[in-house]
C-alpha cells in the first residue's frame, strides 16, 4: 500500500527556515506516511529551490500568492490526504503517529500553536490563537491543515488570494475542523521585529476587516 499523505509547503525565499521544517518531516517518511513532498515556490531568489530539490521534493513554480501557491501545490499532489504546512513551522516529535491515529476519523484537522520564543508575550499570543481556533474554528495556516483530498476538491481548494486564504478555508470547513493534541512550533520573527502587541493588534484588525468584506489584495498590502 502506498503512503497516503502529500505534504505541501508554499515558499518564498525560505532558505533559512526550510531545512528545519523538512527535518521534522523525516519521521513521517520513516513511518511510511508521507507519499511525497510538494514545494510550491513563488519566485525565490535564494537557495530555497535547491534545498527543496536536494530533499527530493516536487517543486512547482509560479507567481507569489499564498493561496495560488497552495492551490498549485495541491494540484500536483497525488495523496489521499493533504497536509499544508508553512516553511517556518516545525512539526513536533510524534506528529506522524498522531496523524495516523486521526486519519480513520476522516475529518480535517490542525495543530495547536506555539512560538519558538519564550516569555509572557509568546505564550499569551499562542493562547489566544489556540482559543480562537477551538471556539471559532479559525486556525491560521501556520498551524497546518490536514484534509482529505476528496473534501479539499469538493470545497474548490484554496482561493487564489494573497492573504486570508487560510481563514477562507477554515470558514468553509467550519465545525468539521478538529484540533490535534500536539503543537506545531512557528517562527516569532515577525512579532519580534514589529512588537508583540502591535503585530497582534494588526492581525486582529486585518481579520475583522476581512470579515466585513475588504479585498484581500488591500489587506495584503497592510500585512
Amino acid at each position: 500500500m502506498r503512503a497516503k499523505l502529500s505534504v505541501i509547503i508554499p515558499v518564498l525565499n525560505a532558505a533559512q527556515s526550510l531545512p528545519a521544517c523538512l527535518g521534522a518531516l523525516m519521521e513521517g517518511v520513516e513511518a511510511g506516511l508521507i507519499r511525497e513532498l510538494v514545494i510550491s515556490d513563488g519566485g525565490s531568489e535564494d537557495a530555497t529551490v535547491q534545498i527543496a530539490t536536494e530533499a527530493g521534493a516536487v517543486v512547482i513554480e509560479g507567481q507569489p500568492s499564498r493561496g495560488g501557491q497552495l492551490g498549485r501545490g495541491a494540484g500536483a499532489a497525488t495523496g489521499e490526504w493533504l497536509l499544508f504546512l508553512h516553511a517556518d513551522s516545525i512539526l513536533p516529535a510524534g506528529w506522524s503517529a498522531c496523524v495516523l491515529a486521526h486519519l480513520p476519523a476522516g475529518r480535517p484537522a490542525y495543530f495547536k500553536l506555539r512560538f519558538d520564543q519564550r516569555g509572557f508575550a509568546p505564550k499569551a499570543v499562542a493562547f489566544w490563537a489556540n482559543l480562537r481556533s477551538r471556539i471559532f474554528r479559525l486556525p491560521y495556516g501556520d498551524q497546518g491543515l490536514l484534509i482529505a483530498r476528496a473534501e479539499y476538491d469538493a470545497l474548490g481548494g484554496y482561493r487564489n488570494i494573497p492573504l486570508m486564504e487560510d481563514v477562507a478555508m477554515s470558514r468553509a470547513l467550519g465545525r468539521r475542523l478538529q484540533m490535534l493534541p500536539l503543537a506545531v512550533t512557528t517562527s516569532a520573527a515577525r512579532f519580534e521585529r514589529e512588537g508583540w502587541l502591535r503585530r497582534g493588534t494588526r492581525n486582529l484588525a486585518l481579520l475583522l476587516r476581512y470579515f466585513i468584506g475588504v479585498d484581500p489584495e488591500r489587506l495584503a498590502r497592510r500585512y
